[in-house]
């Protein structure tokens, strides 16, 4: 679809600068318009600024503990927090004597995630600490920087014969998304200056189609960014310039030809992104089709229940114990932000909620001190799983202040809340608003010329079924809600003012209520949930030398043991291994069960425990929902290098077991044994 009304750029900008107006920001409502035709596809939806969607309910207690906790402390913790990006050689692991190297990636990492939740929560120590970083960060560029890393010279980025250069690229597009949130979030000019005087005179490096080695490439982001907030002709130049190399050329071809390789999988999820950013400029579908090519490549072999693909840290298959790094958390979650907005596509918004609602609670402490760097489906106990991934080494189940002494997955962890947060609500092109993700939340934004709207979303979802949206705008306007519908719920209901509508899925699966909102009108979302039953069989580790010194289990190409996992919603479920702190199991705990329940009886024979919510959620395995399921105890005792039952089980004493949220536990079992009755292929 090509874009031809300029109009739809002044209504971009409204949006993502609502939040800034309060703090200062100039009018710079136009400085898009001339910028309108170089964009070929219109994204369906539109990103909003840090502070637009602020969190409430058990949303806010989760974020307040991560702004109290490790967010909100990580300088304190080590010097790569502390001294990162101020310009000087210090001592780290992984430091050059320059002041670049691995520091400037980890810290970058925990600087946008910083400022993102800062802005949201309106907590102004932990805005004066990451502002204070990226100040530092802007001034040196309007001195004279010629990139972010402002105190050495171009060629640390761009010059292979440099040290650490691939790092320091790396590590300057994540500064750049901070930055950008920064801008976006404050409003001072000065940044914007710094993001395009980087940008206007910065060439994308190649991306390089195996996932082995950290890429420049994914500054598009930033770059993007920047060039829809100023048209600036050099960085779109710089952009189109990239997408018209032999090199991409080529990636894109193989890519699309299903031509890819198991990789590093944090680097899997930022690159696949990159060719769906450049379809944005170029209208070509195979850039498009490249990045969704790449990723049905990797879920079809190594998709784990929580939503995300298994690394250790490169893909690993799918097993019981196969680990998914906690960068690959954040990773997955902003690369399914930007299909979602780049398609509208309500598939992205059940794949960020499954992520978000499973796999971002379980490496870290409940009370967020402390967290790991690995999480696995299945964590028997503090012995089993118990050889850690040979990346990166000893001591990566545990849970640590820093979560190991490589700070990469600590520091990503801290943008997985603000980044849902962020992207509960969207823009849309018709000046209208999308609930793309659930839970309890505020929204405020000015969406027509004089007209502001704040809705307000009472829920306990995905702890309970409805969600009240009460919609407030400063007068009464026409314009369009969109509502995603989870594509696991068969039945959903809305009311409007206490009318039930007649609901008509549009094409990407979203519902579009266009009327004229007065204030205080009720929009009631009731999203019936059932339990279902999803089985699968492990697969073997890919055959690469990668894993060629890992244990016995990643050499065995036979495996091929069934398992079956349980939802209910959008909430995986767990048998919970109960546990004394994270890093230790209550002992003699019994987890050795089959799952028991026939396809066709699931709605017979598990049973939904509902209670209410505590004053205070911490993921605490006293869960507002528990299921109860048929099951048979057998002799199992699973071992390092056979996690699972080959077979279904065949024999046992029938029992019934209580699950909880997969969110909600340390210790686990997740992906169950199955019985020889219960087993559908």
């Amino acid at each position: 679809m090509k874009i031809k009304l300029p109009a739809l750029f002044i209504f971009i900008i409204t949006l993502t600068f609502t939040a800034c107006s309060k703090n200062g920001s100039p009018d710079i409502t136009g400085t898009m318009v001339k910028n309108g035709s170089a964009l070929k596809v219109a994204p369906t939806f539109f990103p909003l600024v840090p502070g637009a969607v602020t969190p409430e309910g058990w949303i806010r207690d989760w974020a307040k503990d991560g702004a109290g906790g490790i967010t909100g402390h990580l300088d304190e913790y080590s010097p790569t927090f502390g001294e990162a990006w101020k310009g000087y050689g210090f001592k780290a692991r992984g430091a050059t004597a320059n002041g670049g190297g691995w520091p400037l990636e980890q810290c970058s990492y925990w600087l946008d995630g910083a400022i993102r939740l800062g802005y949201i929560l309106q907590d102004s120590a932990l805005i004066k600490k990451a502002s204070t970083r990226l100040d530092t960060v802007v001034a040196g560029v309007l001195r004279g920087g010629e990139t972010f890393v402002y105190w050495l010279p171009k060629k640390a980025l761009i010059d292979s014969t440099q040290g650490w250069v691939e790092f320091n690229s790396w590590a300057h597009s994540h500064m750049g998304r901070a930055l950008v949130a920064y801008y976006q979030a404050s409003g001072k000019e000065k940044v914007l200056q710094a993001l395009t005087k980087v940008y206007r005179n910065y060439s994308l490096p190649k991306l390089i189609e195996h996932f082995s080695a950290v890429s420049g490439s994914v500054n598009i982001d930033p770059m993007m960014d920047t060039y829809l907030m100023t048209g600036d002709p050099a960085i779109l130049k710089n952009i189109l310039s990239f997408g018209n190399t032999k090199t991409y050329q080529t990636l894109s071809d193989h890519w699309n030809a299903g031509k890819l390789q198991p990789g590093h999988n944090v680097i899997y999820y930022e690159n696949i992104r990159v060719p769906a950013l450049l379809y944005l400029f170029t209208g070509k579908r195979e850039d498009l089709s490249a990045t969704l090519n790449a990723l049905n490549w990797a879920e079809s072999t190594n998709l784990l229940p929580v939503g995300v693909t298994s690394g250790e840290e490169f893909h690993a298959g799918i097993g019981a114990t196969r680990n998914i790094e906690t960068c690959d958390v954040s990773a997955a979650i902003n690369t399914f932000n930007r299909l979602l907005q780049i398609t509208g596509e309500e598939k992205y918004s059940d794949k960020i909620e499954t992520i978000f609602f499973n796999a971002a609670p379980a490496p870290v402490a409940r009370d967020f001190s402390t967290m790991c760097y690995y999480q696995s489906m299945n964590r028997y106990s503090n012995r089993l799983p118990g050889e850690e991934p040979g990346s990166p080494g000893k001591e990566c189940f545990k849970f640590t202040k820093l979560g190991h002494p490589v700070l990469c997955c600590v520091a990503n962890n801290c943008r997985i809340i603000p980044n849902y947060i962020m992207n509960m609500w969207m823009g849309t092109a018709d000046h209208g608003l999308a609930a793309t993700l659930y839970g309890p939340c505020k929204v405020k934004v000015k969406i027509l010329e004089h007209i502001t709207t704040e809705i307000t979303c009472q829920t306990n979802y995905p702890f309970d079924e409805t969600i009240r949206m009460s919609v407030k705008p400063s007068q009464a306007a026409e314009f369009p809600i969109y509502l995603h519908m989870p594509k696991w719920c068969l039945n959903p209901v809305i009311k409007v003012n206490e009318e039930i509508l007649k609901i008509e899925k549009q094409s990407n699966g979203y519902v579009r209520l266009f009327r004229k909102w007065n204030e205080n009108d009720l929009i009631e979302l009731s999203l019936p949930m059932t339990a279902r039953i999803v089985y699968g069989n492990e697969t073997p580790y890919p055959q690469i030398s990668y894993f060629d010194h890992y244990h016995k289990m990643a050499k065995d190409t036979t495996i091929n043991n069934p398992y079956a996992c349980v939802y209910y919603g959008p909430l995986l479920f767990s048998l919970p291994i109960p546990d004394l702190d994270p890093d230790h199991e209550v002992e003699g705990a019994k987890f050795n069960y089959a799952l028991d329940v026939k396809p066709e009886e699931v709605s017979k024979m598990i049973v939904v425990e509902r209670k209410g919510m505590p004053s205070h959620w911490d993921w605490s395995p006293d869960s507002p929902v528990k299921l109860t399921v048929n099951a048979l105890e057998f002799d199992w005792q699973p071992t390092e290098n056979s996690v699972l039952p080959a077979k279904p089980v065949e024999k046992g004493k029938p029992v019934k077991i209580q699950l909880i949220p997969y969110g909600a536990t340390k210790f686990r079992v997740t992906m169950f044994p199955v019985t020889a009755a219960s087993y559908h292929k």
